[in-house]
């Protein structure tokens, strides 16, 4: 018995055989060909499509003919492809307003790899494409390696040029004399050389140590007394005082000439002290920029982080690329074996 919501699917007449002039029937294959053909439910009636073996074999003739270039000139010509379009190099390559990588040079470096492992169809070209990548991007992460040791030995070059001032401690500490512990750095010796050169200037101009130099000198020193004030305002008190019983002209010689020898003496002594710190700091300098070779570890442990990401990037696609050519090739290659490890 039939249910009621099923409609019985007419069937074809039984196809007599028909003779040519040679007597032959039809080929048993073509009928089977007939009978087995896909069928397509149109309305309330089964259309049956007949699909002979010329066609068939049609097919698998185009199917063959589908396997991308052959010649060399082919796969050239399709391998640069993708270049042509500058797509992938526009997505990659950096173009900053100070940092601009050359695009030609990403150009190159993927022209090498597409001719090196000869992609065949879009998803080996998709493997060669990540294989560029990930060396363009490991090429990056070098030179960002470079830098930050550049940056860092260079650094001690830069704070040496652009020193800062001198802190206000040093003036105002009573318990130290100022001077002295502007002789136990560069820059208080320069600051030192920089009050006498002007002492000696206005000792040249005016013939004698004034109070104008004298309250200049103070003020230099924010008004707090050291051993170099009080030297140089002595050699005042005593040329005003003329205990030897000079003439004018005589004494303010006398005096002239011996603010003048104190000055040099002690400028000749501020240049060998400079030329003893400035040597000492050549040294920490090149200690310092030793020790600066490598990264700082923050910035090392980023930079390791990054390289070692696109290295399992990189292996991944030239693995899966090999494992492509090889099967391509009509070798057997087994399923790769994997593992998850999960922390527990």
């Amino acid at each position: 018995m039939i249910p009621n919501d099923v409609t019985p699917t007419p069937t074809a007449e039984p196809m007599k055989p028909t003779t040519t002039n040679g007597g032959d029937a039809r080929s048993t294959q073509e009928t089977a060909n007939r009978r087995d053909a896909c069928s397509t439910r149109t309305g309330r009636k089964v259309v049956r499509y007949t699909t002979s073996e010329k066609v068939l074999s049609a097919n698998r003739r185009n199917t063959l003919r589908s396997t991308g270039p052959r010649t060399a000139k082919g796969k050239a010509v399709s391998r640069m492809n993708a270049v042509k379009h500058g797509i992938l190099s526009t997505e990659v390559v950096v173009q900053g307003l100070r940092i601009q990588e050359r695009e030609d040079e990403f150009r190159a470096l993927r022209d090498r790899c597409w001719h090196s492992l000869a992609p065949v169809g879009p998803v080996e070209e998709m493997l060669v494409d990540r294989i560029v990548t990930a060396q363009w991007r490991l090429r990056r992460a070098l030179m960002a390696e470079t830098g930050e040791i550049v940056l860092s030995v260079d650094g001690g070059l830069r704070r040496r040029a652009n020193r800062d001032p001198l802190p206000l401690g040093i003036f105002m500490d009573k318990r130290r004399d100022a001077a002295v512990q502007m002789e136990k750095s560069t820059q208080g010796l320069d600051y030192l050389k920089a009050v006498l050169r002007s002492v000696r200037e206005d000792v040249e101009r005016d013939g004698e140590l004034t109070e104008a130099t004298c309250d200049q000198l103070l003020r230099r020193f924010i008004n707090e007394p050291n051993y170099l004030t009080r030297d140089l305002l002595g050699y005042r008190e005593r040329f005003l005082a003329n205990k030897d019983g000079l003439s004018p002209e005589e004494s303010k010689a006398n005096h002239q000439r011996a603010v003048m020898s104190y000055v040099e003496r002690k400028l000749a002594e501020y240049e060998e002290l400079s030329r003893r710190s400035e040597d000492r700091d050549d040294k920490e300098e090149t200690a310092r920029q030793l020790a600066n070779v490598l990264p700082a570890a923050a910035v090392l442990d980023k930079i390791l982080r990054y390289e070692g990401s696109l290295e399992r990037q990189l292996y991944r696609a030239m693995n899966q690329l090999e494992r492509l050519q090889r099967r391509r090739e009509g070798e057997e290659v087994p399923p790769p074996v994997t593992m998850q490890l999960s922390r527990g």
